[in-house]
């Protein structure tokens, strides 16, 4: 359905927005050009969200702060932004009304018009704000206007509508969260990946197979290529139930050597047997795994899964190379702080679970490990017990730090660890300062945490400036020694 058959459907209409923030307000003020009659609904009403309130009331619209769970009467549509659960007092209003429930993503997906360009869409546990924007560079480097968009902290609403600076662009690279996929059931993209399944988000999803169904709803209706981890069997069986369009491929990354229909790894180098003339035969160098940064395991499958939406978007192998070359990792994802008396400081702070902190530790030989902050339901024994031979030492902190420890007793009896029992301010810097009377040459202190941050923390991006600060604290203090 197009822009203007939108607006012929919603015109005067009533439209609840659950949520403002960066997917709310677009979402809003789409609406709000479509004609449709919208009341914005925000659980908390801080200064922020009075703001936001503000700029949509002189757009039009009613906005309701402080109650996110009643339903206004007359509601013949809810828009929700990503953070609602499934089972929200306001979506079992809507049901019991008869009102469907559409997410921001899937409203950007119906406001697309004819000329809109084509989406590559990532989603999976962990690695797709990393892969997308290498895919974002890969297609650049091949001459495409593109932009790194969705869950990356871009709405799609506003990148549809053509907002300054997505006017023109020739193809997407999308993020995709498993909240936003769940509410999205037209989104038919041009190709898609699943990373990686883990557990995660189990409290809002309820169970690991509605978790695993709403990421492999991102495959639904693929016209070129449905990418998988060979490595993940959980991908490939999501390619295998997905209904998709006539002629499109299920297309594998391994960091082995590849089979056809695979791209992989061949002495260094990453190999094309998927997009070649003779794929049973032959393969395509792409780049060299030192092109890949940080040339971690878990990163060089990240670049594999860009490289294939790359190709199967008809990118040439030459700007693949180049655009992995060009790329440079987000803060928080494996970045090297410094090295303080022979041992390596590393800030990996965007490591919020199990899945993406085992990748962490198995990059590194000897680790005294920095972990914890809230478990979101998780569990550390599988973890523990693959990285116990090489941890030196942890230093736990946070809320459950003692579910941690628990795996550590069990698992890894002999790793000495240290129970941080505060949440002050100080507490990162104390942890380093452990971690660093722990640490011997050689070694990495690595700030993994396996747990999100908000317990302490605004957010894993201020967790890991404190561990960096904390870090730079005590390479002054070794220097002045």
């Amino acid at each position: 359905m197009s822009f203007q058959d939108l607006a012929g459907d919603l015109a005067g209409r009533h439209v609840t927005v659950a949520g403002l923030g960066v997917s709310g307000l677009p979402a809003a003020r789409a609406l709000l050009r479509l004609g449709a009659r919208v009341t914005a609904v925000n659980g908390g009403d801080g200064e922020g969200p009075r703001r936001q309130a503000a700029e949509l009331e002189e757009l039009g619209a009613a906005v309701r702060l402080g109650d996110d769970r009643t339903l206004p009467e007359g509601t013949d549509l809810v828009v929700t932004t990503p953070g609602f659960q499934p089972d929200s007092p306001l979506f079992r209003a809507a049901a019991a009304a008869g009102a469907p429930v559409w997410g921001d993503v899937e409203l950007a997906w119906r406001l697309r018009g004819p000329d809109s360009p084509p989406w590559l869409a990532v989603t999976g546990t962990n690695g797709k704000t990393t892969t997308v924007r290498m895919l974002a560079g890969m297609l650049r480097a091949a001459g495409l206007r593109t932009a790194a968009v969705g869950n990356i902290g871009v709405s799609l609403v506003d990148v549809v509508l053509e907002q300054e600076p997505y006017a023109g662009l020739d193809v997407l690279a999308v993020e995709l969260s498993s909240y936003q996929l769940h509410w999205a059931p037209s989104l038919r993209p041009h190709s898609a990946a699943v990373l990686n399944l883990a557990p995660d988000h189990l409290d809002w999803h309820g169970s690991m197979d509605a978790y695993a169904a709403d990421k492999g709803r991102i495959y639904e209706g693929n016209e070129v290529a449905c990418v998988y981890n060979a490595a993940d069997p959980a991908t490939e069986e999501l390619v295998r139930r997905a209904d998709v369009a006539e002629g499109a491929r299920a297309i594998g990354f391994t960091l082995g050597a590849p089979a056809p229909s695979q791209v992989g790894v061949v002495d260094g180098v990453l190999v094309d047997r998927a997009f070649t003339a003779d794929r049973q035969r032959q393969a395509q160098e792409l780049a060299e795994v030192s092109d890949v940064t940080p040339p971690a395991p878990h990163n060089i499958a990240n670049a594999l899964a860009a490289a294939a939406l790359a190709r199967a978007f008809g990118v040439a192998p030459a700007a693949v190379r180049d655009g992995l070359r060009a790329f440079r990792p987000d803060a928080h994802r494996m970045t090297h702080v410094a090295d303080v008396a022979g041992v390596g400081y590393v800030d990996d702070s965007k490591a919020t679970n199990t899945h993406a902190t085992e990748a962490s530790l198995a990059a590194y030989g000897s680790v005294v490990w920095i972990a914890g902050g809230l478990a979101k339901g998780a569990t550390f024994d599988e973890l523990v017990g693959g990285a116990a031979p090489r941890l030196r030492g942890a230093v736990l902190l946070g809320a459950d730090r003692h579910l941690i420890a628990q795996a550590l007793a069990r698992h890894a009896p002999d790793v000495p660890t240290v129970d941080l029992d505060r949440t002050d301010t100080g507490a990162m810097a104390a942890a380093v300062r452990e971690a660093a009377a722990l640490a011997r040459p050689g070694d990495t202190v690595l700030l993994a945490p396996a747990c999100a941050s908000m317990d302490m923390f605004v957010n894993y991006n201020a967790r890991g400036d404190a561990f960096a600060e904390a870090v730079r604290a005590l390479e002054r203090s070794a220097t002045e020694d």
